[in-house]
């Protein structure tokens, strides 16, 4: 009876001993929780004045308030005298097992967060990147972005190396240059020519008058006197002036009887 006692007495001092250290991991406890909400309020109002995408939005979200929990639990155990050593080394373990296993969705994964926070392109838009992939895009999804080529052809780009490529946006330029490189042949007028070209541009409205549609000759060539044309047209009008111009290039250099070598091609070069 008297060990009971004793033990029972042992066990209130030690409670009355670990008071401050309960009160305080309460306190922490209920602070903690607040500042927790509070955070996440305010990020999700930035994602919201950001127009951020919502999978994305709910995925950060989630990942962040693991995070601030985790680290919650770990410091009122603390507070407690729990020793949390351990559990932390275990879990960095995994961490790490983890990552290794999904290094390549990882880096697609991180990829996928970057374009839908800093939106270098949105679905619709027209690029084309320095990995190869070009197109409309139709979705981006957190591991894959995909789009729609020239030819139809559904393309589906890992998110990762399209992050870190280089990216032509079409879609975000007012207007976009037409050029074309040619060779003439060294017989052939060239003032004429030139004043020909500048006729057929000026007569199309399409082109843009700033900056001013440019005929200039670049180099002396071997097969000829290379003569390049730019002019500048509304975006949504690209496509059909090119045609529209190189066809009408080609009637009126036959008109004028400009002449070519034999081993040049019209159009060279059209650079987007």
């Amino acid at each position: 009876m008297e060990n009971v006692e004793g033990r029972i007495e042992k066990l209130i001092d030690l409670l009355v001993l670990k008071i401050p250290e309960v009160v305080a991991a309460i306190l922490i406890l209920f602070i903690g929780r607040y500042l927790v909400k509070f955070i996440l309020r305010i990020l999700d109002s930035r994602f919201q004045k950001r127009n951020l995408d919502i999978s994305i939005r709910g995925f950060i979200t989630s990942l962040l308030k693991f995070v601030l929990y985790a680290l919650l639990i770990l410091t009122v155990a603390s507070t407690l005298g729990i020793e949390t050593t351990s559990f932390i080394a275990a879990l960095s373990a995994f961490g790490l097992a983890v990552g290794m296993a999904l290094q390549g969705s990882l880096s697609n994964f991180a990829g996928g967060v970057l374009i839908l926070v800093f939106r270098p392109f949105e679905v619709g838009d027209y690029i084309s990147s320095a990995n190869g992939s070009s197109g409309t895009v139709e979705k981006i999804d957190l591991l894959y972005t995909t789009m729609l080529d020239d030819n139809g052809i559904c393309v589906f780009s890992p998110n990762g190396t399209l992050a870190n490529s280089v990216i032509k946006n079409f879609t975000k330029i007012q207007t976009r240059r037409i050029q074309f490189t040619f060779l003439l042949s060294y017989d052939a007028n060239v003032k004429v020519t030139r004043e020909t070209i500048l006729n057929i541009i000026n007569e199309d409205v399409r082109i843009v008058k700033t900056p001013l549609p440019v005929v200039q000759v670049g180099d002396l060539k071997d097969g000829g006197i290379e003569l390049i044309i730019r002019a500048w047209v509304a975006r949504e009008n690209y496509w059909t002036v090119k045609t529209d111009l190189a066809e009408k290039l080609q009637s009126s250099f036959d008109a004028v009887n400009v002449s070519f070598p034999q081993s040049s091609i019209k159009v060279l070069h059209d650079e987007n």
